[in-house]
């Protein structure tokens, strides 16, 4: 068994818990009803998991957490992620979800044809309902046919999924975020 650590911190939706091991992020836990239940509910997912200072990795993604919650775009693309036990389908849906930059979105449906085939559409849908790193995997990027929300599974539900997806500037068929930026706040 791999050895996981655990941080609890506060965000602007309230406290969140981040997982790791030596190599990388191995979950997050979006806040629960208070800061007791988000730890009650690390222990569940994750037991043996020890409380911890965060190394710098790991900082790094806090803060990356910490902002998008705050309302700044953030991209987690360098941060090593580890999906454990997942079976090979979720983690093919994964990598495919990975590809998705801040401010775009996909169909649940667009994931299955890429897979090969687009009956597979709910199947992705529980995969990403299984997602254990949410935010830094961007299953809030996922969305139903035709624009419309579908479900996820952290905490606040479809509201939390519409509100990450406000803060990154993602509009199905609408500009991008750092499209509506002025061209000097886009090269920082």
């Amino acid at each position: 068994m791999t050895v996981q650590n655990f941080a609890v911190f506060e965000t602007a939706l309230g406290a969140c818990g981040i997982i790791w091991n030596a190599r990388a992020i191995a979950g997050v836990q979006l806040p629960d009803a208070n800061e007791a239940a988000t730890r009650a509910r690390i222990a569940r997912r994750h037991p043996g998991a020890q409380e911890a200072g965060a190394p710098p990795h790991v900082q790094g993604a806090i803060d990356g957490i910490v902002a998008l919650l705050n309302g700044e775009p953030h991209d987690f693309g360098d941060v090593a992620l580890d999906f454990g036990n997942a079976s090979d389908f979720n983690r093919k849906v994964y990598d495919i979800a990975l590809t998705i930059p801040p401010g775009r979105t996909m169909t649940y449906g667009e994931i299955a044809e890429r897979l090969g085939d687009k009956l597979l559409a709910r199947d992705v849908g529980t995969a990403l309902g299984q997602n254990p790193i949410p935010i830094i995997m961007p299953c809030h990027r996922v969305l139903a046919a035709g624009g419309k929300s579908g479900g996820f599974s952290g905490a606040g539900g479809v509201v939390t999924k519409l509100r990450l997806l406000s803060i990154e500037g993602a509009q199905p068929n609408g500009p991008t975020l750092f499209e509506r930026l002025p061209l000097q706040a886009r090269r920082r």
